[in-house]
């Protein structure tokens, strides 16, 4: 359950609305989903949040089905199961086939595993590693 009231079109203000329009246009569709919804009881914060995933998800030297896979990898190691399943559908879209969305799970499985255990060990980091 939220902890926000998530705002249908009729609960929105202007400022909300201007944002689901523009949601709605760039992504060629009717529907804004929950997460722009919740924001949308903070205007200024929703309309940032969307400026700033324009930006950061947009064109850039990753592409675009790289960028939705690292958002995976993020939002299963920060718990976020809204950003989780958000983004393995959008990766879905992008070209993620059943065979990616395992090999990736394995590697963030794996990840986990090793970090946790050079956590545990505060293994020292080889010098040659250091950027």
């Amino acid at each position: 359950m939220a902890t926000v009231p998530l705002c249908g079109d009729a609960e929105a203000g202007a400022e909300a609305l201007a944002v689901f329009d523009d949601i709605r246009t760039k992504r060629q569709t009717d529907y804004v989903n929950n997460f722009w919804r919740a924001l949308a009881n903070d205007p200024a914060l929703l309309a940032a949040t969307w400026e700033r995933l324009q930006r950061v998800m947009g064109p850039g030297a990753l592409d675009p089905l790289m960028k939705e896979l690292i958002y995976i990898a993020v939002s299963v190691a920060n718990g976020c199961e809204y950003c989780v399943h958000s983004h393995t559908a959008a990766a879905r879209a992008k070209g993620m086939t059943p065979q990616i969305h395992g090999e990736l799970l394995a590697v963030i499985a794996m990840a986990s595993q090793t970090n946790a255990l050079a956590t545990a060990l505060q293994v020292p980091v080889d010098e040659r590693f250091r950027a």
